[in-house]
Order: C-alpha cells, then structure tokens, then sequence
C-alpha cells in the first residue's frame, strides 16, 4: 500500500512548535494529497462543538489552533482553516474541512478533491507557493 505524501515527523514537530507559541519555522511547511468535507455538529477532538459553518479542519497530526492555508489544486481556489478535529481516517486524504470551506474551495458537490496545505513560516506563506 502506497503511503500518502505525509510529513516527516521532524516537520511536523517544528510546525507545532510555532503553533504552541514558540518560533514559528523559517518557512512553510506542505502537504499534498486528498481533501473531504464533512457537515457535523457534534464535539470535535478538541473539545468545542463543531459547525458546518466556520472555517475549521481536521488534520491527522497538526496541533489544535495551527492556522493551515488550503489550496484546491484543481481549480486554484485557496481558504485558511484552524485545526479543531482529528481526521481524516481515508487512505491518501490529508485533511477533512467543513461544509463553508468546501463551498469557498469549490468542491462540495465533488465530495473530494487534491489539495496543498501551507502552514506559515516566519514570513508567512510561502512566496513560490511550494509545490506538490
């Protein structure tokens, strides 16, 4: 089985880091693979209730409260999302986002699409815009 484009753990623990309210890393973090929407209203990981209406994610491993830049590469539409959940548990998808950001993004009737993830550096997202 072909493991999804996941971050090494090094990275991940820099990007949580500066989440924590330590320095941030000098540049931003990326990840490519799969995106869904989901539209719940119960309590999410993090302990607050959840609404189909904000603009909230789920990520696997990013702390609760990283601010994480969501690009559709299908289409170029970009969204900003904080982490509350954890999720998702589907082979190749690295984030779930809330039935708002789906609608901003352009792919709620899709149900999926290929997404880049940025997490801020020092100076914020990245210039070259990373690739996948």
């Amino acid at each position: 089985m072909k493991m999804p484009n996941l971050l090494p753990a090094a990275a991940i623990a820099v990007v949580c880091a500066g989440a924590a309210g330590w320095p941030a890393p000098a540049s931003a973090v990326i990840q490519c693979g799969g995106a869904s929407w989901y539209a719940m209203t119960s309590l999410t990981a993090s302990g607050e209730r959840a609404s189909p209406n904000t603009m909230t994610a789920a990520h696997r491993s990013l702390p609760f409260g990283t601010q994480v830049k969501v690009t559709n590469l299908r289409n170029g539409h970009a969204v900003t999302v904080r982490i509350n959940d954890r999720g998702p548990f589907v082979g190749g998808r690295v984030i779930d986002v809330t039935r708002a950001a789906a609608a901003k993004l352009g792919f709620v009737g899709a149900g999926v699409t290929k997404v880049k993830l940025e997490t801020g550096g020092r100076g914020g997202w990245r210039e070259d815009g990373g690739s996948c």
